[in-house]
């Protein structure tokens, strides 16, 4: 019996420490047939990656403040290539264009195809949106193609909130997922 007791005790401890253990979640995900992660690698590594943010993740500050402040957390929970993320549009048209597109607080039919083509929508203000939940709609673009796409939510009270850069640290693993790319039999470390 003193096991028994040991055991649900220990299992109450866990039960009871979960909800801060999961403060982000990433929705289901989704990759074009063209999405290559050796093509992601190759386009970033050592390079600028530009990132474009539609809407406010944070009503109670400017957008522009939030954006800015939002940089640093995206940068300590980038992907694994050696980027750096920017707003800056390059002063030149780049072909391919490759990009990042956070689109907090979508509008519920805004689909992944029309965020690459540069029509994004967002919610209507007069929707309720529940104190301090931070909900972004992820879709990493080449032209106007989307190769990725996921969505995140977390309760976040500012842009360094540590559940705000988990949430950016699950999102870019889901977006930028390498696992096809180990699969793949001509890689010489295929392991599966």
């Amino acid at each position: 019996m003193p096991v028994l007791r040991c055991v649900l005790l220990v299992t109450m401890m866990l039960l009871g420490g979960l909800p801060a253990g999961r403060a982000q979640t990433v929705g289901g995900f989704d990759y074009a047939p063209e999405y290559d992660f050796s093509e992601f690698w190759a386009a970033t590594d050592g390079r600028f990656f530009r990132v474009i943010v539609a809407g406010n993740p944070f009503p109670q500050m400017p957008a522009e403040e939030a954006k800015q402040r939002m940089l640093p957390v995206m940068q300590a929970n980038k992907p694994r290539p050696a980027l750096t993320f920017t707003y800056q549009q390059p002063p030149e048209e780049m072909r391919p264009d490759y990009r990042l597109v956070l689109v907090f607080d979508p509008a519920n039919d805004l689909t992944a195809a029309r965020v690459c083509a540069g029509q994004i929508f967002l919610k209507k203000p007069a929707e309720p949106r529940p104190a301090g939940r931070v909900y972004v709609f992820g879709i990493y673009c080449r032209n106007d193609l989307a190769l990725s796409q996921t969505t995140a939510w977390t309760q976040a009270a500012s842009p360094e909130d540590p559940r705000l850069g988990q949430m950016f640290a699950q999102l870019f693993l889901a977006l930028f997922d390498d696992r096809r790319w180990r699969r793949s039999p001509f890689n010489p470390w295929f392991a599966r």
